[in-house]
């Protein structure tokens, strides 16, 4: 299994239409991806968070291949049209989540 994390920061004045677009256009999006074995799509509650609001999207692939498939095209593509939506508004920050290796 493979795990990516992708966290969309949106500042506050965009806050009312990241709303409605996560909800749906998002949600409906990350619905259709093919290769995601499983995936959770959330808000982010933390201290931290003061300005704006962060959503994250947890991935589950097969193995490590897919994922790099997916960084590859699908998230260029997600990019692509939360950025027609958006612009530099909405930031996106991916971490490639790996299991510890046994070499210390």
């Amino acid at each position: 299994m493979s795990i990516l994390s992708l966290t969309f920061h949106a500042p506050v004045l965009s806050l009312d239409e990241w709303e409605k677009y996560s909800r749906n256009e998002l949600t409906e999006m990350v619905n259709n991806l093919f290769d995601v074995e499983k995936y959770i799509l959330s808000d982010v509650e933390s201290e931290m968070i003061s300005e704006g609001r962060n959503t994250n999207l947890l991935l589950l692939f097969d193995n490590d291949e897919i994922r790099a498939s997916f960084l590859e095209n699908e998230l260029e593509n997600i990019s692509d049209r939360i950025d027609q939506r958006f612009g530099e508004e909405v930031m996106i920050f991916k971490t490639l989540l790996n299991s510890f290796s046994q070499r210390i």
